[in-house]
């Protein structure tokens, strides 16, 4: 992990991941959209951007969001609006799909390596039992499977890789205070280290799957 790539680096996860590798003694690479242009949504713009790079031993995807231009995550299906649907795919499952096309460059094939994708349990189909806010579970299951998929091909050719989804549980961010009311929530910093601890314990034997900030695993 002497080498780490962070994508969506301004952010509050981005940000404290950041930091977080750093405290370890890593070199670390940011990449963000305020502060480098880097647009995940646009193919040119992650081509630009990730071209000559690597080889890392961690990549983090940590873009993403939960409200885009106003339209918030709709309390029952009757509210879908199909721009807003449109809007969450391409930057929370499209958006990783472009990361996770290069990521044959990104990581040695010859060595351990770690392809993170930030996800979020309620994206998990089996863990649904409550509804709502349909626009943000599907863009998540959708980058899920592109994590499954990517994998599996992966695999092939970087025997030591493992490719997953984590679920940074909920986090004090200007991505989710409007929306955390009663629910427990934990400081960047906090997530940044648990997320580490899980990436620090992945082997090829995880490649594929969804793990939680504590390491346990989420249903797909």
């Amino acid at each position: 992990m002497d080498k780490v790539l962070i994508l969506g680096a301004s952010g509050g996860i981005g940000s404290a991941l950041a930091a977080g590798f750093e405290a370890r003694g890593a070199e670390v690479d940011r990449l963000s959209r305020s502060e480098d242009g880097f647009d995940v949504t646009d193919a040119a713009s992650v081509a630009r951007h990730l071209a000559g790079r690597g080889p890392y031993g961690v990549v983090v995807v940590a873009t993403g969001a939960l409200e885009i231009d106003g339209a918030g995550p709709e309390k029952t299906i009757k509210g879908l609006e199909p721009a807003a649907m449109m809007d969450q795919f391409a930057l929370n499952a499209v958006g990783p799909a472009l990361v996770l096309s290069h990521a044959h460059g990104l990581l040695d094939r010859d060595a351990p390596g770690v392809l993170a994708v930030l996800s979020a349990r309620v994206g998990s189909i089996g863990d649904n039992r409550i509804g709502g806010w349909i626009s943000y579970r599907a863009a998540k299951a959708a980058v899920n499977q592109v994590v499954r998929t990517a994998s599996v091909e992966l695999a092939r050719t970087h025997k030591q890789a493992a490719v997953v989804a984590l679920h940074p549980g909920t986090v004090k961010t200007a991505f989710t205070e409007k929306y955390l009311g009663r629910h427990p929530a934990v400081e960047p910093g906090q997530a940044a280290d648990e997320l580490i601890s899980v990436m620090k314990g992945l082997g090829p034997e995880q490649t594929g799957k969804f793990f939680d900030y504590s390491g346990a695993e989420v249903p797909w």
